[in-house]
Parts: C-alpha cells; structure tokens; sequence
C-alpha cells in the first residue's frame, strides 16, 4: 500500500470523489459499519449499532505552507473515561443537534473554540463502532486558517497539529495489542514524537486513508 502525499487542494478534490457525500445512516446496507471489532485475532460479533451511543467527530485538514496538517486534542487527564488520550475533537450527539455536522461543529466549538465560520464540510467516513458502545460519524472537513483556539480545560489539556502526510502512510499504522477484559485486543497506533495516536481515532485515520487509496 502507498503513501499518500496530497496538497491540501488535492486533498478536498480527492475527498470529494472518495468519501461519503451523506452521513452513514443506522443499518445502511451498502456500507457496514467499521470499528474495533474488525481487528481483533479472534471472531468477534458486530456489535448492534442500534443499541451505541450515537456521536460525532471532527477530522479536520487544516492547509499549511509547509503541507496539510490534521488537527487534533489531548483529552484532559482528569476526564473519568479516555483521560490523555488523543482524539478528534467530537462527542455525544444531542436531541436538538439534528445532523453529525452539527454535533461535531457545536463540539469542537466548546472543546477548543475553533469557530464553526472556518470549517468547510467534505464528506464522511463510515460509521466507527468502538468498544465501549459508541457509534462515531467522522465529519472530514477543511478548516481554513488562520484560527484561534480556546481550549476547554474541563474537557481537552491541548490541541495539536500532526502531518497529514505521516498519518496517511501505512508504513506508520502499526499494529499492536493489550489484554482488556480479558481478552487480547489488537488496534491501530501511529506515534509520532511524543504523541501516541491510537484506538479509535487511529482506526478513523486508517478508514481515511483506505478510503482515499481506493
């Protein structure tokens, strides 16, 4: 498999062409849904979609001189569940949000006050089922700079930038593994200088670049 090496102009074109035009919806027969479950060693059932917590999150490109970046948060270390772990800005979908671009544009907002005015929508990925019973839609977009940003303390310690082009080569998608609840339970991680990309929003990455590889 080959790396992808993409302008930020190449890359909405490419968007465009490859990924969703609408957001995935429940049960959609074309498309099941990725997640945890499709890297695990042993049979693992598709977890019921119906029954996840639905929600959003943002993977946004953002364009830069030296090469597209994507941006990313440090999830505050005092936070009950996923404390420190790197993530899309994103979360629960809410009653009155009305669409997956919503939640993650409301989400981000608060989480690290990147305003809603900067952000081009492009496409979705398929929905990202995880572990511990949610249901993600990835909202890929643009987000022109230039931008500034408010962290939430409550909810993120910071928000970085990561190359685009290192996230989009396979040769950075390691695969490793731990025991959790009492199993082995494989996934994807990408680290880069001190960031340890995994989980989740490693998984979402991966579906990214199978999508735009084709």
């Amino acid at each position: 498999m080959r790396p992808l090496k993409l302008t930020a102009e190449e890359f909405a074109v490419l968007a465009k062409q490859r990924l969703r035009p609408e957001p995935p919806s429940i049960g959609d027969l074309i498309a099941r849904p990725r997640g945890d479950h499709d890297m695990q060693p042993h049979p693992v059932p598709l977890p019921d979609e119906k029954a996840a917590v639905p929600a959003a999150v943002l993977i946004g490109i953002v364009p830069r001189a030296e090469g597209p970046t994507v941006l990313l948060t440090q999830r505050a270390a005092a936070l009950r569940r996923h404390s420190s772990q790197v993530a899309f800005p994103g979360g629960r979908v809410d009653a009155v949000d009305g669409s997956p671009v919503v939640t993650a544009l409301r989400e981000t907002e608060e989480e690290i006050g990147l305003s809603r005015e900067r952000i081009r929508t492009l496409g979705f990925l398929d929905a990202y089922l995880t572990g511990t019973g949610y249901r993600i839609v990835p909202v890929v977009a643009l987000v022109e700079p230039p931008f500034s940003l408010t962290i939430n303390a409550d909810e993120v310690d910071e928000a970085f930038e990561t190359p685009l082009s290192f996230l989009l080569d396979p040769a950075n998608h390691r695969r490793e593994g731990r025991e959790w609840q009492g199993l082995y339970r494989t996934y994807y991680a990408m680290p880069f200088g001190d960031r340890y990309i995994w989980g989740a929003t490693a998984g979402m990455i991966r579906n990214l670049y199978e999508r735009l590889a084709g």
